[in-house]
């Protein structure tokens, strides 16, 4: 087993790192698969309005990942000075924390969801399946923060392969409950979200059941005393990879808005497709940051500075070289991966592929800044 104390080669990081990398991967391939189904068995404008509201409703669950983060850091940090009380308090008041603000943007989401949608230029039927969509996640909301926040609590605690396993089961019950609710029950868009919904609750249902029982991790949930500095601490640490799902989602929404007065719906569902696809690459190079961001924590905490270095040299190397492959791998696939979503539609496809050929340049550089955020906050 490996321990976050242990010296860390490129083998030993990578080892050490990819359950994490697996478990993005397969969160973000679950999320294709809800786009597939949407897509294929609901239509092209169902399609458009998940893709139109979905990065206001990831505007909110991404606060799981300001907890996530920017505790990941400070636990790490804590266990590294060898106080594991402590270091326990701290999980515990984050993931306390995180259900009542989970709860909060959930109703909050309620009461901004129509107008923002209106806002951003929906209309008519597109209006209509975006509110219903909306409405459905919000529901699970809270489990969707606690998801992304556990997503890197786990390597945290030493099992990053527990948190592929949860992960692996959310996802399955993403795919199995869409292909029943939507293809086989026709249910149609309420049928997915509530799929998605589902799966959410067990992403963030699973985790908190595990932690609050008797476990061989590091991290167990205890009673805790409201730390008011602690918490500012995770909230200021955790904030650059907030500010960043942040962007974004309203880079997305800005995107939206301009599509839909230049492209209308088709190239709403063509950027929704980009973003789909990109995001399996992109949970390469989250997932091993989110996987290694634990080992900076740990050896910065007990001063292991020439392990720092280590870390953040062969980190570097390893991205570089994922970047080269990603590149190649984004402009192989980048058509037929759009056909499984928009193949019914020869024009959507053309323009679906020819925005991919293009976006792929990106993941040449998008890594450094994922790793150069996530070893700053550890």
């Amino acid at each position: 087993m490996i321990r976050l104390s242990d010296h860390f080669t490129c083998g030993r990081l990578l080892r050490f790192t990819f359950p994490t990398v697996i478990m993005l991967v397969f969160t973000s391939i679950y999320g294709v698969v809800d786009g597939f189904f949407v897509s294929n068995f609901v239509g092209k404008t169902p399609f458009a309005a998940v893709n139109f509201i979905m990065p206001v409703l990831m505007i909110l669950g991404c606060i799981g990942f300001m907890f996530g983060s920017g505790g990941s850091a400070l636990i790490s940090l804590t266990l590294g000075q060898g106080r594991p009380k402590k270091a326990n308090e701290i999980f515990s008041l984050i993931v306390y924390a995180s259900v009542l603000l989970g709860a909060l943007l959930a109703l909050l989401g309620f009461v901004l969801l129509r107008p923002l949608a209106c806002l951003m230029g929906a209309q008519g039927q597109l209006l209509e399946d975006s509110l219903l969509y909306g409405r459905i996640i919000l529901t699970a909301i809270p489990f969707y923060v606690l998801q992304y926040e556990f997503q890197c609590l786990f390597a945290t605690a030493e099992k990053p392969r527990l948190g592929l396993f949860v992960t692996v089961a959310a996802g399955l019950t993403n795919m199995i409950l869409d292909a029943l609710f939507v293809a086989v029950f026709s249910w149609g868009l309420a049928g997915a979200a509530l799929a998605t919904a589902m799966s959410q609750f067990v992403g963030g249902v699973v985790p908190l059941v595990y932690f609050a029982r008797k476990n061989k991790s590091l991290l167990r949930l205890v009673r805790c005393p409201f730390d008011a500095d602690a918490l500012r601490k995770v909230c200021s640490n955790g904030s650059s990879e907030l500010a960043s799902n942040i962007s974004m989602s309203v880079v997305s929404m800005l995107y939206n808005v301009q599509l839909m007065k230049y492209a209308g719906e088709d190239g709403v569902a063509a950027y929704g497709v980009l973003m789909y696809v990109s995001m399996i690459f992109q949970a390469i190079f989250l997932g091993y940051c989110v996987g290694a961001a634990p080992v900076v924590g740990y050896h910065h905490g007990a001063q292991n500075f020439d392990e720092l270095k280590g870390l953040r040299r062969r980190s570097l190397s390893l991205i570089a070289v994922f970047s080269v492959f990603m590149l190649a791998a984004g402009e192989l696939s980048g058509r037929p991966l759009s056909m499984l979503f928009v193949g019914y539609d020869a024009g959507l496809l053309d323009m679906t592929a020819h925005a991919f050929a293009i976006f792929s340049f990106s993941f040449l550089f998008s890594g450094f800044a994922i790793f150069g955020s996530s070893f700053f906050t550890a």
